[in-house]
């Protein structure tokens, strides 16, 4: 097996996964604008086993995806061991992840996810079996900072004593949902505690935000999320090492991710793409005015031509 470009000898920027948004053709954007690693929407493991197509379609990859990280959520070992088995026939996945993060209660309901924080015997078993059956290069796990209240070490070491190559944080415990504010002096106090990689998470919504977080923590890495959302460019600013972005990249990256859309779902795409532009737009003159008229629009030709001229004459003002 080839060795993937992942390497940690440098910080690096990773997509992370956000149900609705990284799909195929966001990620393959953020991929050519900087991105080093990106990762797939989360996936169930029982879905994998019982051989969901929309969940094995959520696998496929952009060609320019390289490394490409598949996220999986399961609370039962022999199941997620299956998963892993259908996962090592797939080609040109490199980490496969576990999810012990997402605090959404129909997933902490079926035990997975951060509920996996409250069974740490359990969460090493899977770790442990994901690492012994997987034939990919990397395991990798994403972890809260604890369920109700911060066990952020002794999680962290069981990730890391249980085989992980390296670990994601997002710096909230499961009670902080997505409101609470992130803790990055726990993700600091983790990287201090274990030898394994550490990616910082959690509101990182700004390229200054993302030089003080890794400068804070010291963390290997970034992992960035909702703060991507409307703004790809954040990682073609950390890759460059350049606060300002140019207006015209903007456009060229909101028009890429236009045309993926429209490559991948057809004319459908432009429906779905309608949640992004309504977030592109923002501080541009004339946006609300965009949003009324591309909700009618269904043909991708005409509703191109209204985004190239759009960002082509309006004026950033916020």
């Amino acid at each position: 097996m080839s060795k993937t470009k992942l390497s940690f000898d440098t910080p690096i920027y990773v997509l992370a996964p956000l149900a609705g948004y990284t799909d195929l053709p966001f990620r393959s954007v953020v991929k050519k604008f900087g991105a080093d690693l990106t990762v797939s929407e989360m996936l169930s493991s029982n879905a994998l086993v019982h051989g969901s197509s929309k969940t094995l379609s959520m696998i496929e990859k952009s060609p320019n995806e390289n490394p490409y990280s598949v996220q999986i959520a399961g609370a039962e070992v022999d199941v997620i061991k299956h998963a892993v088995e259908i996962l090592n026939e797939q080609e040109g996945i490199d980490v496969i992840d576990l999810n012990c993060g997402c605090p959404v209660p129909k997933i902490v309901g079926h035990g997975s996810g951060s509920s996996l924080l409250l069974n740490l015997p359990l969460m090493g078993s899977i770790i442990r079996t994901m690492k012994d059956t997987s034939n990919k290069e990397f395991t990798s796990v994403k972890i809260r900072l604890g369920f109700e209240k911060k066990n952020h070490i002794e999680i962290a070491k069981v990730v890391e004593d249980s085989g992980a190559d390296f670990l994601a944080v997002h710096g909230r415990t499961r009670a902080g949902k997505f409101k609470a504010a992130v803790d990055y002096d726990a993700i600091k106090e983790i990287k201090a505690a274990i030898k394994i990689p550490v990616i910082a998470n959690g509101d990182i919504d700004s390229y200054e935000k993302a030089k003080w977080v890794l400068e804070h923590t010291g963390a290997d890495g970034v992992m960035i999320g909702r703060g991507a959302v409307g703004a790809p460019w954040i990682f073609h600013q950390l890759k460059s090492g350049t606060k300002e972005i140019d207006k015209n990249i903007k456009h060229a990256i909101i028009l890429e991710h236009f045309d993926k859309m429209i490559e991948f779902y057809g004319s459908y795409g432009v429906v779905m793409f309608r949640k992004h532009l309504h977030t592109y737009s923002k501080g541009y003159s004339g946006a609300s005015a965009l949003r009324v008229k591309i909700n009618r629009v269904v043909d991708p030709h005409e509703c191109r031509s209204m985004i190239d001229d759009f960002f082509s004459n309006s004026e950033i003002v916020y």
